[in-house]
């Protein structure tokens, strides 16, 4: 079993307690730990996004709720770069008072992974959120995925999470006055449940939860937080074809029709869920895999009145 450093310091919550909120006559005012719920709800913190060049992808939607959310600055980072000048230019006519810093690297290459958080704490002295999002997809079935293939999967979907997560935990633990963060990787409810997505690339995904799991509990004490966000079926830059050929058939209203809701998804409503796991406001959630999939994960699919 893996041991948990001794001497990491200690979030502020166990360092000082709880905050006293007062009394309002004979009873307690409530306790709080996040700000309020009408605020920016990532205010002044400083974050990081991979897999966030895509124009429907979830990076680039969640850097939109991030910057409205009162970011002081996110740097945007792909692979591709093809769109960062126009991603910069919105963000700069939308949110003007949010630092972008489009960089472009492999975020499975642990030295650009590294770099990129060592200038987020040279320029602005801390590291608040790094959004592991970097990922591929196949719809290849096992029997003729190559090991160079499998492998690769796991390279892009799971080593940039483990980097991104073992670099964000260094530089958060220096925040200032105490270590605080939050660190979220992109699983799939393709990790949750079978059938949902090739076996590279479920296998990837389950790796992802696993590793946020892991990570949240060597992490025990420090107030930084680790959790999978679970997308289910979202039309993004990686299910466009799907999309585009159910659209020229016109079966697009059968996208999503397997969960309770009947429907896929957009980028905006993952990007939601990530903006909570981010904020203070889920100051008490960690280890945990978030699916964000219509209800598929919830039950067992099934073609109603077909029972038997």
């Amino acid at each position: 079993m893996a041991t948990i450093p001794k001497k990491q310091v200690m979030s502020k919550v166990l360092t000082e307690g709880f905050p006293d909120a007062g009394m309002f006559e004979n009873i307690p005012r409530i306790r709080k730990i996040a700000g309020e719920s009408n605020d920016l709800r990532i205010k002044d913190k400083v974050c990081i996004v991979t897999g966030a060049n895509s124009a429907q992808g979830i990076g680039r939607a969640t850097v939109h709720q991030f910057a409205q959310n009162g970011a002081k600055a996110i740097f945007l980072c792909d692979f591709n770069d093809d769109l960062f000048a126009v991603h910069k230019r919105e963000l700069n006519s939308l949110y003007p008072n949010v630092d972008i810093h489009p960089r472009q690297f492999d975020a499975s290459n642990e030295e650009a992974v590294k770099s990129v958080v060592a200038e987020a704490v040279e320029k602005y002295g801390r590291l608040d959120v790094f959004f592991a999002n970097a990922g591929i997809a196949s719809g290849k079935i096992f029997t003729e995925t190559t090991s160079e293939e499998f492998m690769r999967m796991l390279k892009v979907n799971t080593l940039s999470v483990f980097l991104a997560a073992k670099h964000a935990a260094k530089a958060m633990q220096n925040n200032k006055p105490y270590p605080t963060g939050s660190i979220i990787g992109t699983a799939s409810v393709a990790g949750i449940r079978s059938n949902a997505g090739g076996s590279d690339y479920s296998a990837s995904k389950a790796a992802v939860s696993s590793l946020m799991q892991t990570c949240a509990y060597q992490l025990a004490g420090t107030g930084i937080r680790c959790n999978a966000i679970c997308p289910g079926i979202i039309e993004t830059g990686m299910t466009s074809l799907m999309y585009e050929m159910a659209r020229s058939r016109g079966t697009e209203r059968k996208i999503g029709q397997l969960n309770p809701l009947k429907r896929g998804g957009v980028a905006d409503e993952v990007a939601r869920a990530v903006l909570f796991l981010a904020s203070d406001e889920a100051s008490y959630v960690n280890g945990q895999s978030l699916p964000v999939c219509g209800g598929l994960s919830a039950g067992h699919p099934f073609v109603p009145g077909k029972l038997s």
